[in-house]
């Protein structure tokens, strides 16, 4: 914290399926001291937590992982591009779909044939949120305290801005220390508006360390090789490249081999 300026931290281990160690350091803002209640961004964390949601609804027969998105939805997501027929759920937590990582102001287009490759979009689980709307009929507000926050305990955390959180967040600093504007989202981004604490997002974690609520086969296909990632590739990917052969994606995780075995991570 110190050599990066870092004013507050929360941390949360994990061992045997259990969180067992919650520590908090510094400040949250001004002399407000960061503790195991304080709120922070999630930023795209936010992805594998809506990714297990869906897969749970995929479990329940609700959707299937393999069929057109677009098959689910009334209009289609975006005019005049065959290929959006062609992305499908897994595409989608696998980031294959084609799409960049946000629309640009000129409009969403596909950059390449769904599924030939890796490229990072937030976008494409924009576009299965609105199919999971209009498959359960539920705000993806409701959808996702039902299928995530109520069952695993995560009574922190929420998609969108809650009152009590203005008082328990922490503030956002730049990297010489000077507080900036604080994000308060008033609508869902599966992607990235989810807000949580440490201990929440670890329950989140031990839940998917333990396999819970997910049928064995899906937790494997969660947790195995759909993708590997192109070299130096971070966002908007759209040219193929020399592939990793330690860095991989999984459905909503990424997947790298590591000298101490293999390993999940966003």
């Amino acid at each position: 914290m110190r050599k990066n300026n870092v004013p507050g931290v929360s941390l949360a281990l994990i061992r045997g399926g259990k969180i067992y160690w919650l520590k908090s350091f510094g400040v949250k803002d001004g002399d407000s001291p960061v503790t195991k209640d304080t709120i922070f961004e999630a930023a795209s964390l936010s992805k594998p937590v809506f990714a297990y949601a869906v897969l749970k609804l995929a479990d329940q027969g609700k959707i299937d992982i393999d069929v057109p998105i677009q098959d689910y939805l009334d209009a289609p997501y975006i005019e005049g591009d065959p290929r959006l027929n062609k992305i499908t759920t897994r595409l989608v937590l696998s980031h294959r779909t084609g799409f960049p990582n946000w629309r640009p102001k000129e409009g969403l287009t596909i950059h390449f044939a769904p599924g030939d490759h890796f490229s990072y979009s937030g976008e494409g689980f924009v576009f299965l949120a609105k199919a999971v709307e209009r498959i359960t009929g539920q705000s993806l507000k409701e959808f996702m305290q039902q299928m995530v926050f109520t069952p695993l305990g995560m009574t922190s955390s929420s998609y969108v801005w809650r009152k009590d959180y203005d008082a328990l967040t922490a503030i956002g600093h730049d990297k010489n220390g000077k507080a900036q504007n604080k994000w308060k989202p008033n609508d869902v981004n599966p992607a990235s508006s989810l807000h949580t604490t440490a201990a929440d997002y670890a329950r989140f974690m031990a839940a998917l360390l333990n396999g819970e609520a997910l049928k064995p086969h899906t937790l494997k296909q969660m947790e195995a090789r759909q993708t590997a990632v192109e070299e130096n590739c971070t966002a908007n990917c759209f040219e193929a490249a020399p592939l990793s052969t330690t860095v991989f994606w999984g459905l909503g995780v990424g997947l790298e081999n590591t000298s101490a075995g293999p390993a999940f991570w966003h």
